[in-house]
C-alpha cells in the first residue's frame, strides 16, 4: 500500500488551505520563506487567493491544481502560495487592487503573478483547464508567463513598477484607475492578453 505525499499546507491552520493538502503543487503559506526561495531561486510567485465558501476556487482547484502535468510546470517554475482570503484579508485586498488594475476585474480565485519582491505583474481569476470561454489554458498562461519573467525580465518589472503604484494610490485612499495591460509584456501571448479583457472573463466568484 502506498502513502500519499502530502504538501506543506497539512501543518496550515487555516481548513481551507488543508483542503489542498493532498495535490501535488509544492504549496507554500504566505510568509519570508516562500519569497525567500523565488528571490534565490529567481523565479516568479503563483499567488493563488481563495476561500472555503467560493464556488469556482473549487472548481480551479479540481480542474488545475490536481493535474499532475500542472503540478509539473508550477513546481518547476514558480514558487506557489495559497492564501486563505478569510485569515488574510489584509493580503487579498492589496492583490485584488493589482490584479483589477491590470485585467479590469478582481474576484476569486484571485491567479497572480509575482516579481519575487512581492509586486504583481500579472494576474485574473478563474483560469479553465483546457481553452475555453474566451480564454487559454492556465497551463498555457503559466508557460508564457514563466518564459516572459526570464526573457522579458525589463518589461515585467516595468509593469510590475506601474501595479505597485495603482496599489500604493488605492492603499493612500486616491485610487485611480491605471491604464495597464499585460501587453507591457511585449505581448506574452495574445491569448493571455485577451484573456484579462472585461468582455471575455466569465464572473468570478466575486459575491459567492
Amino acid at each position: 500500500m502506498s502513502t500519499q505525499t502530502l504538501n506543506s499546507l497539512s501543518k496550515a491552520s487555516s481548513a481551507y488551505l488543508r483542503s489542498a493538502m493532498h495535490q501535488p503543487i509544492q504549496w507554500n503559506e504566505w510568509g519570508e520563506e516562500a519569497f525567500a526561495t523565488a528571490q534565490r531561486e529567481n523565479k516568479p510567485i503563483l499567488l493563488d487567493i481563495g476561500a472555503v465558501w467560493c464556488h469556482w476556487c473549487h472548481v480551479m482547484d479540481r480542474e488545475s491544481y490536481d493535474d499532475p502535468e500542472v503540478a509539473r510546470i508550477v513546481n518547476e517554475r514558480f514558487v506557489a502560495v495559497k492564501v486563505d482570503r478569510d485569515e488574510r484579508p489584509d493580503i487579498d485586498s492589496r492583490y485584488q487592487v493589482g490584479v483589477s488594475a491590470i485585467s479590469g476585474q478582481g474576484g476569486w480565485p484571485l491567479t497572480a503573478f509575482l516579481t519575487p519582491d512581492g509586486k504583481p505583474f500579472f494576474g485574473g481569476t478563474y483560469f479553465p483547464p483546457e481553452d475555453s470561454y474566451g480564454r487559454p489554458s492556465f497551463k498555457r498562461v503559466l508557460s508564457s508567463i514563466a518564459d516572459a519573467y526570464h526573457q522579458k525580465n525589463g518589461d515585467v518589472v516595468d509593469q510590475a513598477e506601474m501595479v505597485e503604484a495603482a496599489i500604493a494610490r488605492a492603499e493612500s485612499f486616491a485610487a485611480s484607475h491605471g491604464d495597464f495591460s499585460p501587453r507591457v509584456i511585449d505581448d506574452i501571448v495574445e491569448a493571455v492578453a485577451s484573456a484579462t479583457h472585461p468582455s471575455s472573463l466569465i464572473q468570478p466568484c466575486s459575491i459567492c
